[in-house]
């Protein structure tokens, strides 16, 4: 018998290896599958108030184990040990969120002659869902949790960089006391793995976050199936910045972001356009505030921004600063891990690699605009659709602007992070679907119409 194929997990910050994992083959993935449908019955019949208390008993132990998580990625991910804990906040927040979900899946009655007409939301089965690496708890919570909520059995294929928050928070839904093969965490690549999930007729869903060109293949390989598909993909969202907006607080704001999780996130506002009279004060406020940045040891409670997820992403990352014009930057670390300090390019030209381009990196491309339409024009001049956000005095403009944009989640005045509470997604290559909210569970469900002749 063949040696298993394993993985060497690196530390970002430091570029040395943490642990091999052990890769799920086809063989294994097929089984998991098939050990998640044969659990899916069971989980189904579930009295719903009895699987939302097990949900809540999942948030629970998660929540007794949110600094051991948080400290697991923080090594695994280079994530700022405050993002961290956040992040495993955010994983224990969906399951208690959408523990409501059981016993308010709602059909409705509908006025029919000769009858009654009522609909059902019944869950899909085995659902599932492959995980980046640049933010490997929530985007599992954000998919796992409704979709155990509405009666689904799941599968997670997480990220080959960054398996073992996921792999952990498995064993704790076990610790919860959740049914075998009702949450399965299988670490391996992508074309192994997420490939049998798209091509495996006993898996009803996949929800897919990461790159376009891969979304667009999945997308393409359940189609072969007519299975049903979430992808949440690419990003180049612009922060517009009016003349008569408050630049002391814009200026001090547009670092966080874009350079949270060192830029390595498909909302990063990685454009800002500023507009022309205010353009110049704006540089001069920018500046303090990007060298203000804590660049540091993720794990130091002050740290602000972590290094890159490997070597080759900080390759790519420099590759676009070639030939551009760099305005300013700030710090980062010497030596060994996968550092970039923050980068502030100027763009003149719509047409630039680092203006068109999803970087997924520190860097943020600033151009002038004249006027609103302008802004608007450039804005949705992107295949992308994801964020955005509009700083002004003027309301009527900030709403006009927020509502002129082409993407799924604008923010007036800020930079509004994504709410487990609040729907997700993207207009355009940006995605298909949306997550999170109250309506998340449906998204795993059909809805079935019954009608009873009288």
């Amino acid at each position: 018998m063949p040696p298993h194929e394993t993985h060497t997990v690196v530390a970002p910050a430091t570029g040395r290896p943490l642990t091999e994992v052990s890769l799920a083959s086809v063989d294994e993935t097929d089984a998991a599958i098939e050990a998640a449908q044969e659990a899916f019955p069971a989980w189904r019949a579930m009295a719903p108030g009895d699987r939302a208390a097990l949900l809540r008993r999942f948030a629970a132990v998660v929540d007794d184990h949110i600094e051991e998580l948080a400290e697991l990625e923080v090594r695994n991910a280079g994530h700022t040990v405050g993002n961290a804990r956040w992040e495993a906040g955010n994983v224990r927040d969906c399951l208690n969120y959408y523990a409501g979900a059981p016993e308010r899946l709602h059909g409705r009655q509908i006025p029919v002659a000769g009858g009654t007409d009522l609909t059902f939301h019944e869950p899909l089965g085995v659902v599932g869902i492959i995980v980046p690496w640049n933010f490997p708890m929530p985007i599992l919570g954000w998919g796992m949790a409704p979709a155990l909520a509405a009666g689904n059995t799941v599968v997670v294929k997480p990220a080959e960089l960054t398996p073992l928050t996921a792999m952990r928070i498995a064993e704790l839904a076990r610790e919860a006391g959740f049914p075998e093969h009702v949450l399965t965490v299988l670490p391996g690549r992508g074309p192994v793995v997420g490939e049998r999930f798209v091509t495996h007729p006993l898996v009803r869903k996949v929800t897919f976050t990461g790159s376009t060109e891969v979304g667009k293949r999945i997308m393409a390989g359940c189609a072969e199936q007519v299975k049903r598909v979430t992808l949440e993909l690419g990003g180049k969202s612009s922060n517009i910045v009016f003349a008569d907006a408050d630049l002391e607080a814009a200026a001090a704001s547009a670092p966080y972001a874009v350079f949270d999780n060192a830029g390595q996130d498909c909302c990063a506002r990685s454009r800002i356009l500023v507009e022309r009279p205010a353009f110049d004060r704006f540089l001069t406020l920018l500046e303090p505030a990007v060298a203000g940045v804590q660049v540091i040891d993720p794990a130091d409670d002050a740290s602000e921004m972590g290094p890159l997820i490997s070597a080759d992403q900080r390759d790519r990352v420099r590759r676009y600063l070639d030939g551009v014009e760099v305005a300013m930057t700030g710090s980062c670390p010497d030596g060994d891990g996968f550092w970039m300090p923050p980068t502030v390019v100027l763009a003149d030209d719509p047409g630039a690699p680092i203006w068109r381009e999803e970087v997924f990196g520190p860097v943020v491309a600033v151009m002038p605009f004249d006027d609103e339409a302008h802004a608007v024009e450039l804005a949705n001049d992107t295949e992308y659709g994801l964020s955005g956000s509009v700083f002004t005095r003027d309301l009527g403009r900030g709403l006009r602007v927020a509502r002129a944009v082409e993407a799924g989640n604008l923010s007036v005045n800020s930079h509004s992070a994504v709410r487990y509470w609040t729907p997700f997604g993207g207009y355009k290559q940006s995605g298909l679907g949306r997550e999170l909210g109250p309506d998340a569970p449906q998204a795993f469900t059909e809805e079935k119409n019954v009608f009873i002749a009288h």
